[in-house]
């Protein structure tokens, strides 16, 4: 069988720079670019600078919020109060840009997963892995495990509920824009089985879906719109227009995301909770996201760097003024690789302390986080039992992601890696890697079509845009 080469191999590592330890400088050219999205106009840089003020203490009393209470902020419900969910919860949701549904699985269902992960890992040693040596996150796809999870009812729910709290404000006259927040477009991604005592998966503070592009490609930079114009109040991080036509993965990195994913996820085969290998977020999407899309912008005086962890003083905090010429650094951001934050780059954010664990979970609950949320891993596994996820995010039906099945179907097919990640022959080769059987038989015809693997029922449309999606898809998919 012919291994499928879209990308170059390697594992989780080629994502990060801090992980591949493969950081590069910008050339010139992003100097240039960012005087363009300033302007020439003295009242428009007076603008952004004066909303670089307001934003600094809004981050100030926010985050002052956050450490006080911890992973209390982020919002918890139950499967089972999704459908009954209050305004009040949804609004918090919304502005904490994370959340922990409960028991969207029964605990009994994720712990055999992963039972059976772990036979088809035995069965099948020549399994990519990170580190090689001690591996912590699987290159695996395709597991009986994984493909059940992904088209489980209650999963699948569970994501209609988190796409329920987008704007669909997108152009109802383009049909390329047309989008539905009742049906997923599932994303096949990786596993995670974090022994006690690991140091060596180590996710600093990141943000997926690319690194430079938010600046460089002008239909993800135009999403930022209100953030660059000084006015970042009015910045909806829940908007979907401009997201199905931005382009995330410029450089074809390793790992970039294609789809659009509204929420990222996982969901936990482990009873975890804090310091035990789990994940970090910043719960305070807009004021975060305006903060290190400006940071390139802003310098102290004498542009002075600060040491990393120092205690920074709210003077010194409240001296970043915009920078009267503009350099090409991007702090963080790297082609080809996520946009990275640190406690050097982006002092204002607080990061050792604010960084907020997720609440603790047990097994069959699903932990989602916005796309734009700066999210980090535990440095160190202190827990005493293994620490897993299957990473699952919530995708919507939408053009731009129904292409992007195409190709991941027939990597399913062939037991390849999904094109959006490291390449080579994968699982191709493998004992027991699942099949579309194993999704029809847990989540029936919906989890099939999820997968792009049945043509949409165009009869099930609830009205004639959502009619033409279906009929666009489908011949997309070759139905």
């Amino acid at each position: 069988m012919t291994p499928t080469f879209a990308k170059p191999e390697g594992d989780i590592s080629s994502v990060f720079a801090s992980l591949s330890d493969r950081v590069q400088e910008l050339p010139q050219r992003f100097a240039t670019l960012k005087e363009q999205i300033l302007g020439a106009n003295a009242q428009q840089r007076g603008k952004l600078e004066a909303s670089w003020q307001r934003l600094v203490t809004s981050l100030e009393t926010e985050l002052n919020e956050i450490v006080r209470r911890g992973s209390e902020v982020i919002p918890v419900l139950d499967f089972s109060d999704i459908s009954s969910a209050s305004d009040s919860t949804r609004e918090e949701i919304r502005k904490r840009g994370a959340c922990v549904i409960k028991n969207v699985v029964p605990k009994e269902q994720a712990l055999e997963w992963k039972d059976r992960l772990r036979s088809y890992i035995k069965a099948n040693p020549s399994t990519k892995a990170f580190p090689p040596k001690d591996p912590q996150v699987y290159e695996l796809y395709w597991s009986t495990s994984q493909m059940e999870a992904r088209a489980h009812p209650n999963l699948l729910l569970a994501q209609q509920f988190l796409m329920s709290l987008w704007d669909d404000d997108t152009d109802r006259s383009n049909p390329a824009e047309a989008i539905s927040f009742d049906h997923s477009a599932t994303y096949c991604d990786r596993l995670r089985i974090r022994q006690p005592g690991d140091k060596t998966f180590s996710l600093g503070p990141h943000v997926d879906g690319g690194g430079v592009e938010r600046w460089e490609d002008r239909e993800y930079r135009n999403l930022y719109a209100p953030i660059w114009n000084g006015e970042w109040e009015k910045y909806n991080p829940y908007s979907v227009r401009g997201r199905l036509r931005a382009n995330m993965d410029l450089y074809n990195g390793p790992g970039a995301c294609s789809m659009f994913r509204m929420f990222q996820g996982w969901l936990s085969m482990s009873a975890v909770g804090a310091h035990e290998g789990t994940l970090l977020v910043m719960p305070l999407i807009r004021q975060a996201t305006a903060y290190w899309l400006l940071r390139p912008f802003f310098g102290p005086p004498g542009h002075t760097t600060a040491a990393a962890g120092a205690d920074l003083s709210a003077d010194y905090l409240r001296s970043f003024r915009l920078l009267p010429k503009q350099t090409s650094i991007l702090h963080g951001a790297t082609p080809g690789m996520a946009q990275e934050l640190s406690a050097l780059l982006h002092p204002h954010l607080r990061l050792s302390k604010a960084m907020t664990h997720m609440p603790r979970v047990q097994p069959g609950d699903y932990v989602a986080w916005h796309c734009d949320t700066v999210h980090a891993v535990d440095p160190e596994h202190q827990g005493k039992t293994d620490s897993s996820v299957l990473y699952i995010p919530t995708t919507p039906l939408c053009l731009k992601n129904v292409e992007y099945l195409a190709g991941q179907r027939e990597t399913l097919l062939s037991g390849t890696p999904p094109p959006d990640f490291p390449g080579g022959m994968g699982e191709c080769l493998h004992v027991g890697r699942g099949t579309i059987e194993d999704a029809e038989r847990v989540g029936g015809i919906e989890a099939v079509r999820a997968m792009g693997l049945a043509p949409l029922d165009l009869t099930e449309a609830r009205n004639p845009r959502t009619k033409a999606l279906f009929a666009a898809a489908n011949q997309i998919l070759d139905f």
